[in-house]
């Protein structure tokens, strides 16, 4: 009976190593697709870069609750990563090996329509990394939005971010994005959310995009022109039949700050479960 049990221990012991560097493997497979070094992943995950250096080598038994902030800070899943991983050591073909995408949900909508603060929230209750469309555009140009206007103007703005969004779309997995208040207008842009995200706009009546703004301390509309809220009211007009072409709709003037969360959260799964089914079927 010990003779037939070595052999299984070892095939079991070759196993668990094979899956250990097949999930480290994953690991850095996914950090060096987001330009991260082990240094700026460890910074966002709260993982030693020691410990992150010892997963990747596949000498790491790493806790599924430390793991998870690993993927997470990836712009991912554990489950997704695993499952990758598994997919490698059962010897699949690279079709199969690839995981599947996750949620990826997009917020459109006016300065003041609430992306950022529901945004936050939604990726919390999602469990996937939030990120904001002008963070990312201006981390790619090196410089701050009016800088980048003021030196290089409107159309190099449009081309470069429509270049970060589409490299954002084909290296995120998983993610809650509040875009820019005039991605709608880029017809190719907003095309490129439409056919990866599950796209949400957040509508609100013109007056609480107006005191939301402000609430940010952002005068900008109001020094603008004496017709400010006019001309507020106007584009938000000329803009609504785009952003009504979001798969989900969400009123957050009727519903407030934590009912929309709610909504918005409850419509995102829906859509998400209706997307797999339509797959399966």
């Amino acid at each position: 009976m010990h003779s037939n049990m070595a052999p299984r221990a070892t095939a079991a012991a070759r196993s668990k190593d094979a899956l250990l560097a097949s999930v480290g493997a994953s690991v850095r497979s996914a950090r060096e697709q987001h330009r991260l070094s082990r240094r700026a992943l460890s910074d966002r995950c709260g993982v030693s870069e020691r410990f992150l250096a010892e997963l990747e080598s596949g000498a790491g038994n790493i806790s599924i609750a430390r793991f998870a902030e690993v993927a997470k800070a990836l712009g991912t899943s554990a489950s997704l990563l695993l499952a990758a991983a598994e997919g490698t050591v059962a010897g699949a073909s690279s079709t199969a090996v690839a995981a599947p995408r996750g949620p990826l949900v997009a917020l459109v909508g006016m300065r003041g329509a609430g992306k950022s603060a529901i945004g936050r929230r939604l990726a919390e209750q999602l469990g996937v990394p939030f990120f904001e469309q002008d963070q990312l555009v201006e981390r790619a140009a090196g410089l701050s939005l009016s800088d980048i206007f003021s030196l290089h103007g409107e159309a190099y703005y449009r081309r470069l971010a429509r270049e970060v969004l589409a490299r954002f779309l084909s290296e995120t997995e998983a993610g809650v994005l509040a875009t820019g208040g005039g991605i709608v207008t880029d017809r190719e842009a907003y095309r490129l959310l439409q056919k990866r995200c599950v796209t949400v706009w957040l509508r609100a009546a013109p007056e609480d995009h107006w005191q939301r703004v402000l609430q940010q301390g952002d005068t900008r509309p109001g020094d603008a022109s004496a017709d400010a809220r006019s001309e507020l009211r106007a584009l938000l007009q000329a803009r609504e039949p785009l952003y009504a072409l979001a798969s989900v709709t969400v009123d957050t003037s009727r519903l407030g700050l934590e009912g929309a969360i709610k909504e918005v959260e409850r419509r995102v799964m829906r859509a998400l479960d209706h997307e797999a089914g339509t797959r399966i079927g």
